[in-house]
């Protein structure tokens, strides 16, 4: 073997997987085509659930320090630092679980630094994926490489997703937006929208949606040229522009597809590889991260032996409806950027609903995804089964926060006084006063809070067998 693992792709989700993985014991190999990292601006920000992710792993710092010059981008370029469904700029972001605005080639360098200590080898295209019984063969760069497992990591047009044979069912485009950083010599048409799209022009960004017509197209190729752009502009508009110059210019469109299931065998998807959609509201980034930190650790446990290959199941089962939910609010954000007076009725309605303030906030929790809850195989309420924000800590004598204990990539128990008997060697333990009990999976999600036997948790997430200190007992 010349991996645990092979992750086919070295943008922020195969590194953050393949840290992951190197921190729960498994050996990575991340194979890459690019020769070097892009600088394509791409995603914009992390939401909520993948800045604690991040957090958790001792990258808060570097996020913060980041996001200062993100969100002064962020407020040049779309006149407001709020959140949007749809391109309606109303929705107030939860100051408890900030989300972070960073572009993704700044992520790339943070992530990459990360994972420092992972061989990543570009300039390796994958043309062969084949599996048996004991591994996975992937044929990259004129030779072989096998691996244990292998992980899709490899974007919307995934070469893995493809060669393992992963269905992509969905739904084609319905709007193709170019946009970019550009200068007009001469007169330019106002924004708004028009009878077969929308032109938006303002700070440093243009942008133009069109809808797309006939069967779904690939798009043109190469970087997008000033005609082009100008064409487009034209096509939506009716006003002939001459652009002068264009700078981080791209092009993308809203088809709304997932993979059937995120793991056939020992082959996996993770990203854009399992589901693409409009970036509406900046969600595909946050969806990826969250793919990697719930799969890394998993696979760690397999290969380490505490877990068996049916562990792997959960996989899906849990990130499978977390790409449903962002793809059912992506293709309701692309209905209501389509054109038409229908349209524009239907985004009045919504921009006063969005001023009332619990309409604002489930807005707001839908695009963040802090709602998310995975069903467990054992009964629990909530909050057993979310993800837990980034918690103050009071115990010990001394005021912490949860992401300083969560570095290891273990499991994590919140001990109260009332729990105190409680211990196990499965995962690490802090003392509180404030919060608890819980115990946390090491991707952050909550797997007890103190109802129902802890053994059931710990033996469904942890290496079987239980070393549970027993309660002590009462003076007599």
């Amino acid at each position: 073997m010349d991996a645990d693992v092979i992750v086919v792709g070295a943008g922020p989700v195969g590194l953050f997987l393949a840290a992951e993985l190197e921190l729960a014991g498994a050996e990575p190999l991340v194979l890459e085509r690019l020769l070097a990292p892009s600088k394509e601006t791409k995603a914009r920000g992390l939401g909520a659930l993948a800045t604690e992710a991040l957090r958790r792993r001792g990258l808060g710092d570097q996020l913060a320090e980041a996001d200062v010059e993100g969100t002064k981008d962020l407020a040049r370029d779309h006149g407001s630092t709020r959140g949007h469904f749809a391109n309606i700029f109303k929705i107030v972001p939860d100051p408890e679980r900030p989300r972070t605005n960073i572009w993704q080639p700044e992520l790339e360098r943070v992530l990459a630094k990360h994972a420092a200590g992972v061989r990543v080898l570009r300039g390796h295209e994958v043309v062969a994926v084949e599996s048996d019984v004991d591994g996975v063969t992937v044929t990259a760069g004129q030779r072989e490489w096998r691996a244990k497992y292998v992980v899709g990591c490899d974007g919307g047009r995934s070469a893995v997703r493809k060669l393992a044979g992963f269905g992509f069912p969905g739904t084609p485009a319905l709007l193709r937006t170019t946009a970019g950083r550009v200068r007009f010599a001469g007169a330019v048409p106002p924004s708004g929208r028009y009878a077969t799209g929308t032109f938006m022009h303002g700070g440093s960004m243009t942008g133009v949606s069109e809808l797309v017509t006939g069967p779904e197209p690939e798009g043109p190729e190469g970087p997008v040229t000033p005609a082009e752009l100008a064409e487009v502009i034209q096509r939506v508009t009716g006003t002939e522009v001459v652009v002068s110059e264009i700078h981080d210019a791209r092009r993308f469109g809203d088809q709304a597809r997932q993979a059937a299931t995120y793991r056939l065998g020992r082959v996996f998807l993770a990203g854009d590889a399992a589901h693409v959609h409009s970036p509406s509201g900046g969600q595909g980034l946050n969806l990826g991260l969250l793919d990697a930190a719930n799969l890394g650790w998993k696979l760690g446990a397999v290969i380490r032996g505490d877990k068996p290959e049916a562990f792997l199941d959960t996989y899906t089962r849990e990130r499978h409806p977390a790409g449903e939910a962002v793809l059912r609010n992506t293709r309701a954000q692309s209905a209501l950027l389509a054109p038409g007076p229908h349209v524009d009725a239907l985004r009045e309605i919504l921009g006063e609903v969005l001023d009332l303030p619990e309409a604002n906030r489930y807005f707001a929790d839908l695009l963040s995804g802090v709602r998310e809850r995975y069903d467990f195989p054992y009964p629990a309420p909530a909050p057993v089964g979310e993800h837990c924000p980034d918690l103050e800590l009071i115990g010990d004598g001394r005021v912490s926060r949860l992401h300083e204990h969560t570095r290891t990539g273990r499991g994590l128990l919140l001990r109260t006084p009332e729990t105190r008997h409680l211990a196990d060697p499965r995962v690490d333990v802090v003392p509180v006063t404030n919060t608890g009990p819980l115990l946390l999976r090491p991707d952050g999600v909550i797997a007890w809070a103190g109802e129902g036997p802890l053994d059931v948790a710990l033996g469904a997430w942890f290496q079987s067998g239980s070393t549970t200190s027993p309660p002590p007992r009462k003076a007599s």
